[in-house]
């Protein structure tokens, strides 16, 4: 059984025409993400970034319900990845993470989000109807995959356009 207390991940990956430079500058913008999918509307940095312990606040909406997050960058290696964690920068209610690796043709991205190990809106869900909590976690990572391929989809499409 998946259960939150495991900390569930989901990762998409894409392979990209494009140097890790290129591909890097897209991903390091935390406002890019917002063009390719449909929960993340836009993002505006509270403390210089992007560096390891910059804050931004994160805007969002599903289903009606709008909300926002404040979100602390906490992996910042140029060329190679670019993390931040949601909610609480030492315990997280999610951490999301770019990881680019150079290919023979370019660069690999992949996108990773990891649940917890801090509460959340899925936590609270799941507290008023913990029988369900499997599939709760597994809606949710249909929903979250979805946006995230097409975010390195989007992603690969700007980058191969500038090759």
């Amino acid at each position: 059984m998946v259960r939150f207390v495991d900390g569930p991940v989901i990762e998409v990956s894409v392979d990209i025409a494009a140097s890790p430079a290129r591909v890097w500058e897209l991903v390091s913008d935390i406002n890019l993400p917002a063009r390719f999918q449909d929960e993340f509307k836009r993002a505006e940095w509270v403390t210089e970034g992007p560096a390891v312990g910059a804050e931004f606040i994160g805007y969002n909406e599903r289903k009606g319900f709008q909300w926002d997050t404040s979100s602390w960058v906490v992996e910042y290696v140029p060329l190679r990845s670019f993390g931040w964690a949601v909610s609480d920068q030492n315990n997280p209610g999610a951490t999301w993470t770019f990881h680019l690796s150079e290919t023979p043709s370019g660069t690999r991205l992949t996108f990773h989000r990891r649940l917890g190990p801090g509460p959340s809106g899925l936590t609270a869900s799941i507290a008023r109807h913990p029988k369900d909590e499997e599939a709760i976690i597994a809606a949710r990572d249909f929903e979250q995959a979805a946006n995230m391929q097409g975010v390195v989809d989007g992603i690969k499409t700007l980058a191969e356009a500038t090759v």
